[in-house]
C-alpha cells in the first residue's frame, strides 16, 4: 500500500492514509473525527453508541466518566496482582504449549475482569462475545457477519444489564459498581461502556503479549524482555501493533496529502504502514529492541489516544519480563503460526512453544 503512494483509493473505493504524517493527521486533526461509528457506520453490535465512536462534546463527557479509573498512579497500584497473575500462568505452562490461551489470553482477560467486578465463572461466557464484536471492527462487513456481531452486542448487553442490577442490590469494591452509580449515565451509555471497556479492555493485549513474544523468540531476543522491558513492548508496539488501522471521517471540507476532501468522506488511517514509515523509523522492517521508537501510533493521537495505554504497556511488560526470566530456553514450536482472520486486530490464533533441550527444568 505505501508503494502507491501516501493517499490512495483501493478498488473498493476506501480512501487510504500510510505515511506517518498523514496517519498523525488524521488521528490529531479536530477536523477529523469519528462520526459516530466506524467509517460513520455506527459501533458495531451496540445500540447505544460508545464514546470510542463519539466526538466532542459526547465522548469528552463518557471518556471523563472512566479514565479516572485508569490514569497510570491507578494503573500502577495493580502492578502486584498483575505480576502475581503472571508468574501462576507462566508456572502452570507446560513443557510444550500454547502461548496464546496458556497466558497471552488470560492475563488480560483476569486483569480486566478482576477490575470490573466480572465473576470468575463467567469468563468464558463472554468471551465468544468479545470475538465476534472485535471481528466487527473490520471494514467491510458480510451479512452474516453483521448479524453475528449485532447477536454477540445484545447478549453481552443482556450479561451486563443483570450484573448491573446485582451490584445496584449489593456493590462492590470494583469499577462496575463505581460506574453504576454515575448518574450521568443512562443505561444504555453505561452497558454500551462495560462492554467497550471488557472488550477493549484485553483483546488488544491480548496481541501484543502474543505478538511480542513471537517478534522476540523469532529474533533470538526473549533476554532482552527481562534487561529492558519499556524498550522492547514499544518496539513491540511499533513492529507489529495489534491494532492495524483505524477510520476517522471528515467533519468539514479538508485537503489531505495535497487532495481536496468533503465533509462526510471515511479516511483509514493505516497504523501498520506509519510505523514502518522510513521516514521516522531507520530500517523500518528490522526488529531492533535498542531503538527508541516513542513516535509509534500504535495507541492512537489525540482526543481518542487509547484510554489503557498505561494498563497495557504494564500487562505486556510484566508478561514479558517474567516470561524471560522463567522460560529462557524457550523456542518456536511452530515457525509459521496461525493468525486470526481479523483485519483491524492483529494478533494470533495460537503460538505453539516449547522448552529447548537442555534448558534449565526449574523454569516451570
Amino acid at each position: 500500500m505505501s508503494a502507491r503512494g501516501p493517499l490512495f483509493r483501493t478498488r473498493a473505493g476506501l480512501l487510504v492514509a500510510t505515511t506517518h504524517e498523514l496517519c498523525t493527521t488524521l488521528l490529531r486533526d479536530p477536523r477529523f473525527g469519528r462520526g459516530s461509528g466506524p467509517a460513520g457506520g455506527g459501533d458495531p453490535g451496540q445500540q447505544a453508541v460508545s464514546f470510542l465512536w463519539l466526538d466532542p462534546p459526547d465522548h469528552t463527557r463518557l471518556r471523563a466518566l472512566v479514565s479516572r479509573a485508569f490514569t497510570p498512579r491507578m494503573v500502577e497500584r495493580l502492578r502486584p496482582r498483575v505480576e502475581a497473575i503472571a508468574d501462576e500462568l507462566i508456572r502452570e505452562l507446560p513443557e510444550k504449549a500454547d502461548l496464546v490461551s496458556g497466558l497471552a489470553y488470560p492475563l488480560p482477560v483476569m486483569v480486566i475482569s478482576e477490575m470490573l467486578g466480572v465473576p470468575p465463572e463467567d469468563r468464558e461466557r463472554f468471551r465468544g462475545w468479545s470475538e465476534k464484536l472485535a471481528r466487527g471492527l473490520d471494514p467491510m462487513l458480510t451479512a452474516d457477519l453483521l448479524s453475528e456481531t449485532g447477536q454477540a452486542g445484545r447478549e453481552f448487553r443482556d450479561y451486563f444489564r443483570e450484573l448491573v442490577a446485582i451490584r445496584r442490590r449489593r456493590p462492590g469494591d470494583d469499577l462496575l459498581s463505581a460506574l453504576t452509580r454515575v448518574r450521568e449515565l443512562s443505561e444504555a451509555d453505561l452497558l454500551a461502556t462495560l462492554v467497550l471497556l471488557l472488550v477493549a479492555g484485553h483483546e488488544t493485549t491480548v496481541n501484543l503479549i502474543g505478538n511480542g513474544v513471537l517478534a522476540l523468540l523469532r529474533h533470538g531476543q526473549l533476554a532482552e524482555a527481562a534487561r529492558r522491558p519499556e524498550q522492547v513492548v514499544e518496539e513491540v508496539l511499533r513492529y507489529d501493533p495489534p491494532v492495524q488501522l483505524t477510520s476517522r471521517v471528515v467533519l468539514e471540507d479538508v485537503t489531505l496529502g495535497g487532495e481536496p476532501l468533503p465533509r462526510g468522506t471515511a479516511v483509514m488511517a493505516v497504523i501498520g504502514a506509519a510505523n514502518r514509515d522510513p521516514a521516522v523509523f531507520p530500517e523500518p522492517g528490522r526488529f531492533d529492541v535498542t531503538r527508541s521508537p516513542e513516535r509509534h501510533l500504535a495507541f492512537g493521537l489525540g482526543i481518542h489516544f487509547c484510554l489503557g495505554a498505561t494498563l497495557a504497556r504494564m500487562e505486556g511488560e510484566i508478561a514479558l519480563s517474567a516470561l524471560a526470566r522463567a522460560a529462557p530456553g524457550l523456542q518456536l514450536a511452530e515457525p509459521a503460526p496461525a493468525y486470526r482472520e481479523n483485519l483491524v486486530l492483529r494478533g494470533l490464533a495460537e503460538l505453539p512453544v516449547r522448552r529447548r533441550p537442555g534448558a534449565p527444568a526449574a523454569v516451570y
